[in-house]
């Protein structure tokens, strides 16, 4: 199987190097890649054991699956550009551009093409991704499981249906920066009262993290969760009240909406 990408930015840099050097599943020589100036792929390329070539036309010509990591407004440009190549060589085709759906990307493409639509976050660079992955009705079970591996080398891969894929942009791709913010107004606060920032930081990233893993662990709501902590009279009780009393809720509900709007925008539904 040779997998194919076009681009080699950020997310397409952690897909390569997730496959080949963070678990070691793929064979860098199985992997081809090109970018704009083709500097940054063959710097990926280098690091990776990949092969970069000059034209977006090589890599999908040596594709059994294709990656389209271009920025969205990019993909209008590119793919048009290739259908002789994408007509000769019928790759599965993956794309990991934010807010153009299966449809969208259909009309780019060759009449039957199977697409998969793929949303990685930037934990990705640390293997701990959470993607989203939706599929048009070209593709196999088969290729599912494929595109499925691919993704698993670098975090948890769960199937969205596309109608709901704005909002797994938001609460998988938006989300971990309202998490580093409240991370960080955490160890500020802390840092206020006297504590030095860096271990501030490292308390306040490490009880994040031990809250979503005694969320998705325990099955239980996270308010059953809240309550447990806030003791009557206590202390906690009073943090919760203080963050209610502010807005802290209607503020993330707010946020989401503002990022759900912009990503309707780009699909083109407002």
């Amino acid at each position: 199987m040779k997998f194919g990408f076009i681009g080699a930015g950020n997310m397409a840099g952690a897909i390569v190097k997730g496959m080949t050097i963070g678990t070691k599943s793929y064979n860098g020589k199985d992997i081809t890649i090109t970018s704009k100036t083709v500097t940054s792929a063959q710097k990926l390329a280098d690091e990776c054991g990949a092969v970069a070539v000059p034209t977006a036309a090589e890599v999908v010509a040596e594709s059994d699956v294709l990656v389209l990591a271009v920025k969205p407004h990019v993909l209008a440009s590119v793919v048009p550009a290739l259908e002789q190549e994408m007509e000769q060589k019928k790759p599965l085709v993956v794309s990991i551009a934010a807010g153009k759906t299966l449809e969208y990307l259909a009309e780019l493409l060759p009449a039957e093409t199977p697409i998969v639509r793929v949303m990685p976050n930037i934990n990705a660079k640390i293997g701990a991704a959470t993607s989203g992955m939706c599929v048009n009705e070209y593709v196999t079970e088969e290729q599912k499981e494929i595109v499925k591996g691919m993704f698993e080398t670098i975090g948890a891969v769960i199937e969205v249906e596309e109608n709901h894929f704005g909002i797994f942009t938001v609460l998988a791709g938006s989300a971990p920066a309202f998490a580093y913010l409240y991370m960080d107004a955490l160890a500020r606060a802390a840092v206020k009262a006297g504590m030095p920032k860096k271990q501030a930081l490292e308390i306040a990233a490490a009880t994040v993290e031990g809250s979503a893993k005694m969320i998705l662990a325990s099955g239980e709501h996270p308010m059953a969760l809240v309550d447990q902590v806030c003791s009557p009279g206590g202390t906690t009780i009073e943090g919760v009240a203080s963050l209610q009393a502010n807005g802290f809720e209607a503020t993330l509900t707010k946020a989401f909406d503002a990022v759900l709007e912009k990503d309707n925008k780009i699909a083109g539904k407002k």
